[in-house]
């Protein structure tokens, strides 16, 4: 049986529906975030020296990161709609959108969720300091290369339902969680087409049960 060693609020949430879109039965083993930290727990170790999730334990078999596991899953449940594709260039689309939503996408909104968070808790005397810190990075570095991510990733879905052979496949559902963080993060600026990518997964049947299953499930800004 798969079990999903499953962190609220966290990426692990986008395996849980990969797995109501593929019809695999799984397992859920619930973990919540340290109060102060919002960290993960340390029993997390006990399944992954990392402890970190998403991480499924199959078996014997232990999967750690996401995209490993999406492939995993995937190939678990043979040929199927959610199978890569086979033409070359839809194959090398589908490459580099499982490589560019955690290499390129999400550490910069992991940065700029840990720079944002520094002012509020650094000591009172030098917030002022951690916020010209935090408001300079972003002028410099963070909000520019945003700005050309939310650019590039408009172009790519404009006219398109998905991002790959015009289907839905493990690409959407690596890159659903740096969507919906990029939308919660971005504000304003966010691109009409990007919301209305990010509103269609959010609809489909097998992204609610997995919410319904999953439990509490927050974007942290």
């Amino acid at each position: 049986m798969i079990v999903v060693h499953h962190l609220e609020h966290s990426r692990s949430q986008r395996i849980l529906w990969l797995l109501e879109e593929l019809g695999l039965p799984y397992e859920i083993k619930h973990y919540a975030r340290d109060t102060k930290t919002r960290l993960a727990p340390p029993e997390l170790r006990a399944v992954h020296p990392l402890g970190k999730s998403p991480v499924i334990t199959d078996g014997t078999r232990v999967v750690a990161e996401s995209g490993a596991i999406i492939e995993y899953l995937i190939d678990k449940a043979g040929d199927g709609p959610l199978m890569p594709p086979t033409a070359v260039d839809a194959r090398q689309d589908y490459r580099y959108w499982m490589h560019y939503a955690e290499g390129s996408l999400m550490p910069l909104l992991v940065m700029k969720l840990l720079f944002g968070a520094v002012p509020a808790k650094a000591p009172f005397l030098v917030r002022p300091i951690a916020r010209a810190i935090d408001k300079q990075v972003n002028a410099m570095y963070i909000g520019p290369s945003l700005a050309r991510h939310v650019e590039a990733l408009a172009a790519a879905l404009e006219g398109k339902t998905w991002l790959v052979d015009e289907r839905l496949t493990g690409a959407d559902i690596l890159m659903s969680f740096p969507m919906e963080a990029l939308r919660a993060r971005g504000g304003a600026a966010i691109p009409a087409v990007i919301s209305a990518y990010v509103e269609r997964f959010q609809s489909r049947a097998a992204y609610r049960k997995a919410l319904e299953r999953g439990g509490p499930y927050t974007i942290m800004r």
